[in-house]
């Protein structure tokens, strides 16, 4: 198979092999998995774990033990794949904490002799995410006196870490956009440094971001370009915008990025 040029490299991220099964396959699954309003068994299977998990279930259901309606949003308990709502899986006694808190949670969860993990299916993203944890009401409390007795002193440390975080940042972004300018000499600095920012930046899932951007892997900088290029100097948004494909769009914009391509690395 010849070697792909960086133009249509990119492409291929997003092709995805379809799946063969067909939708009687998934029905079937679907048969055999009684506890289906947690999510869709067919996309992500029930998550295991050594802790107990909770569903914040997506559709109405019922628990099997005492036939009690579980409306979208109730906690279900899986026991043997069968449905249970949390007084007949005997942790209704448990009060719910949401995430958002780090030290409170895991303060929480040290104090709780019986804890559990709330899931929820996610469909855009197609897997159980977490949405907080169950604990005793005792629990809770002991954890939260602890977060305010050093609250001052876990800001200033944040703080600091932030801090720290954002120097690393910058580090990477300058060691990117020189690596950036090695790579594809005839790029602008200023345009170097754009695209290392955005590649880098924090959260953002970027190619910066993985363990081979970090390590300046010549491919994932390149891509990083290739991707920057699409946006910047194509009409590549423009295609998107009167409803091409993405892969249709790439295509169309092949050479112009392969053009850019050629002209940065030469040296000016």
């Amino acid at each position: 198979m010849p070697a792909l040029d960086p133009g249509t490299q990119p492409a291929f991220a997003f092709c995805r092999p379809k799946s063969r099964q067909t939708w009687a396959d998934r029905s079937k699954k679907r048969q055999d998995m009684p506890a289906d309003n947690v999510g869709d068994p067919a996309v992500a299977p029930v998550p295991k774990s050594k802790e107990l998990v909770v569903f914040s279930i997506i559709r109405d259901s019922e628990c099997q033990e005492c036939k009690k309606e579980l409306w979208k949003g109730s906690f279900l308990f899986l026991e043997d794949s069968h449905p249970l709502c949390l007084s007949c899986a005997d942790l209704d006694h448990l009060t719910y904490l949401p995430r958002g808190d780090s030290a409170l949670t895991r303060r929480a969860k040290k104090h709780s002799s019986l804890h559990a993990v709330v899931v929820r299916f996610s469909r855009s993203r197609r897997r159980y995410e977490r949405q907080g944890i169950l604990v005793s009401e005792t629990a809770l409390e002991q954890a939260e006196q602890e977060c305010l007795a050093d609250e001052e002193k876990r800001a200033r440390r944040a703080e600091r870490d932030a801090s720290r975080r954002a120097q690393q940042d910058r580090d990477l972004v300058t060691r990117m956009a020189d690596a950036i300018v090695r790579l594809f000499p005839g790029c602008p600095p200023m345009e170097a440094r754009t695209i290392a920012e955005h590649t880098a930046r924090r959260g953002s899932g970027r190619v910066g971001r993985t363990s081979a951007g970090q390590a300046l892997d010549e491919e994932a900088l390149t891509l990083a370009v290739v991707a920057s290029i699409r946006h910047r100097h194509t009409r590549y948004d423009e295609l998107l915008m009167r409803g091409y494909d993405r892969r249709d769009a790439r295509e169309e914009i092949r050479e112009d990025v392969d053009r850019v391509l050629e002209h940065w690395c030469h040296a000016r």
